[in-house]
């Protein structure tokens, strides 16, 4: 009876210490709600204009810089998934992944080309009515980070830091209606006059892909042998460079405004996971 009492209680500690173990083999499924929040900065928009005749006389150049302005980026929220495989107690690999954020993109300051030829036209692009002059952008990320536990792996609670790096793109622009008609009037149809393209012009806009780091920090909570909570937050240092282009009817190119946009977002991620 006395060796009972010593047996029994023994057993349970071990199992207990055991149960909540994070370990070299073990895999992690996180699932939960990413909030994206961009500290972004923009460089002023640049204006490429394609060789016409009116070039010359309008001393209008191939390319201008219009001073004061940029573009800002909404915040967003959306699902995500995470997939983790512990390599040792302490070191893991982790996927990203989730439901594509949709972003919102505002314009500020004045497109107006220098000399004469600013008289023929320009465009306001912190006007209200033009803005978000991106209604809807989609942005799909791929990335992976390698992750160091700190802490035993039997341990309910453990902090991580991690580094990676995500690849980074973007379709699925829808221009505000009223930016793209100004554009078109205001300085499409200069343009395609200049050029001996008669018709309506057209505007749509892209963003550059990119590699990006990523840096991360958090902590998961074991609530049972399966089932966990995870926090983290991670800083990315995106970059790209969004632009928009104006066509002739033809489909000619006629004009490119581009700018450097710097998102470099702090991403929140709140979850659930299951370990296996």
């Amino acid at each position: 009876m006395g060796i009972r009492k010593v047996v029994v209680p023994l057993l349970a500690a071990c199992v207990s210490t055991g149960i909540y173990a994070q370990q070299a083999g073990d895999n992690v499924v996180s699932l939960g709600w990413y909030h994206i929040a961009p500290q972004y900065t923009s460089d002023p928009l640049t204006t490429h204009v394609a060789p016409m005749a009116i070039n010359g006389p309008l001393g209008l150049p191939p390319a201008f810089t219009s001073a004061g302005t940029g573009l800002g980026v909404s915040h967003s929220n959306t699902m995500g998934l995470t997939f983790t495989h512990f390599l040792t107690d302490h070191i893991a690999l982790t996927a990203l992944g989730g439901v594509p954020p949709q972003f919102h993109i505002n314009g500020y300051g004045v497109i107006q080309p220098p000399g004469p030829a600013g008289a023929l036209g320009q465009e306001n692009l912190s006007a209200p009515s033009k803005n978000p002059i991106v209604g809807k952008v989609r942005q799909w990320t791929a990335g992976a980070m390698l992750q160091y536990f700190f802490g035993k792996a039997e341990a309910r609670f453990r902090p991580f830091i991690g580094i990676g790096v995500t690849y980074t793109w973007f379709n699925s622009f829808e221009l505000n209606p009223n930016f793209s008609q100004s554009i078109n009037d205001n300085l499409g149809s200069v343009l395609a006059a200049g050029a001996g393209k008669p018709g309506p012009t057209s505007v749509s806009a892209k963003s550059s892909s990119s590699w990006t780091p990523i840096f991360n920090v958090g902590a998961a909570y074991s609530l049972t042998k399966h089932w966990q909570l995870n926090a983290s937050v991670s800083y990315a240092p995106l970059k790209t460079y969004a632009e928009t282009d104006i066509k002739a009817a033809d489909g000619t190119l006629l004009a490119v405004s581009k700018a450097k946009l710097n998102a470099d977002p702090i991403i929140t991620f709140l979850a659930v996971s299951y370990r296996f």
